[in-house]
């Protein structure tokens, strides 16, 4: 029997033969065949008869897959990726997640779940999901589980001042994160321009460019404060005129996230309604990504701006189980809006993800009935939630601050950002490339450490700090 080897197939040349007994690992001979170099290689070892059949059908296989891999890679050699993905493929989440995956002892204090137990309601209905009915192992209807859709629309259909239908205003997707991604896809297009206020929640301005629109910056800048005086969320402001200078005939959307990732800041009522009059002046749609709108502190209130007069018929409002709850890892959301807009976010949905994890969805339905018949009573998670994150926070302020860091205390969420330019002064060179921005070579520096409790880990490595920095 015979055997040979495409020529064009990289690595393989011409002078590769097989000799008795290859198959069974042994060397090859080095010296020629019979007839020269380029011939084909000729197997002469005799096999037992049961067995040829079956070495003859293996060194076939294996001819034709070294061909079709020598083919493929001849025309891989043509640009593979999209276009759209040009200059989006670093996220700086994904960096420091798999940066705390390596390192042993890490603090990660960036990303975005919380270190705590959820509510053991929510737990055990997901428990109940996975363990009782055994129909919700299987699909249920692409846009959402009955039961949640229905409760969705309920609940926020109060808050909204909204007749909400369950099937017409309401799609269920994979977290929030699928809600965004889903809203780009189906209302932004090629040459559309996408407001985006900064500083933003870092998946707007690649998913934006990923629908093939162009991103439009305009940036919340703090008041003046005192020598001393602590910096709030509160301070920082957009500009009326600048704002106003953004929108133009090409404007398609525009983005909120209240409160705000990363700075926490909660928009006033007045802000809204300036952000509403202009995007009903322009004809614009509002993308509002309200996923923690239950995380708000110091008496400060979250208002949805669809609804504000007008604004329904062209906001989508997204939120999050995830951070509702404090289940990130079940990845259901849900985004709310005019049927108008509606039936474009579910057209890519149906052609992309089609449906969401059923038991998840259940679990989440039935963790907001509860929430429906405890809302605004101090046995409401949605009470209970921002008591404690408070509570964290204050606690990191305090630490910041101890360091002559100047913290920016938030309003809402539970991220803050601080000014570290002091440390700077003080400690100019930290370990990264020479390109890399400071900030990012800081938080790299500064999530190492070894002991189990974030905030008791953060206190520890503050103090040390300070150590080693005074005088």
């Amino acid at each position: 029997m015979e055997s040979s080897l495409c020529p064009k197939m990289c690595g393989v040349r011409a002078g590769r033969w097989a000799t008795p007994g290859w198959w069974r690992g042994e060397e090859p001979c080095s010296s020629p065949p019979p007839g020269g170099a380029d011939t084909e290689a000729v197997v002469t070892e005799q096999l037992p008869p049961q067995s040829e059949p079956r070495l003859t059908l293996h060194l076939l296989c294996l001819q034709l897959t070294l061909c079709l891999l020598c083919c493929l890679q001849l025309t891989m050699a043509k640009r593979l990726q999209a276009q759209r993905l040009d200059g989006i493929d670093y996220s700086p989440r994904v960096e420091f997640v798999q940066l705390a995956s390596e390192e042993a002892d890490v603090v990660n204090l960036g990303q975005g779940f919380p270190d705590f137990s959820p509510p053991e309601f929510a737990v055990e209905a997901f428990q109940h999901a996975v363990s009782g009915d055994f129909m919700l192992n299987q699909y249920t209807k692409a846009f959402g589980y009955p039961p949640l859709t229905k409760i969705l629309a309920s609940f926020f259909g109060k808050l909204l001042g909204q007749e909400i239908d369950p099937l017409k205003n309401v799609l269920v997707t994979v977290g929030a994160y699928g809600a965004l991604f889903t809203a780009f896809q189906a209302l932004v297009d090629e040459g559309d321009e996408v407001i985006i206020i900064e500083p933003f929640f870092d998946c707007y301005e690649p998913m934006t460019l990923m629908a093939g629109g162009r991103p439009v910056f305009v940036s919340l800048k703090p008041s003046p404060t005192q020598k001393g005086e602590p910096d709030s969320s509160s301070n920082w402001q957009l500009d009326p005129t600048e704002l106003a200078s953004k929108f133009t005939s090409r404007t398609k959307a525009f983005i909120l996230n209240t409160p705000n990732n990363p700075l926490g800041k909660v928009f006033s009522k007045e802000e809204l309604e300036l952000v509403a009059s202009l995007c009903q002046q322009h004809d614009v749609v509002c993308i509002s990504d309200e996923v923690y709108q239950w995380m708000v502190f110091d008496g400060f209130q979250h208002i949805s701006i669809a609804s504000l007069p007008g604004m329904w018929e062209r906001t989508l409002t997204i939120g999050s189980a995830g951070k509702t709850f404090s289940v990130t890892g079940w990845k259901v959301g849900w985004v709310l809006g005019p049927d108008s807009l509606m039936k474009h976010l579910r057209t890519v949905h149906q052609n992309s993800v089609y449906h969401c994890a059923t038991q998840g969805q259940a679990a989440v339905a039935q963790s907001f009935e509860r929430e429906q018949l405890h809302f605004g009573r101090p046995s409401s998670y949605f009470v209970q939630l921002p008591q404690y994150i408070q509570r964290c926070r204050d606690h990191m302020i305090q630490s910041l601050q101890s360091m002559g860091f100047r913290p920016v205390t938030p309003q809402g969420s539970y991220f803050l950002i601080t000014d570290i330019s002091d440390f700077k002064n003080k400690m100019p060179d930290l370990p990264g490339a020479a390109d890399e921005p400071y900030d990012r070579r800081f938080v790299k520096w500064m999530i190492k450490n070894k002991d189990e409790s974030t905030l008791r880990a953060m206190d520890q490595k503050l103090q040390k700090w300070k150590a080693e920095l005074t005088p």
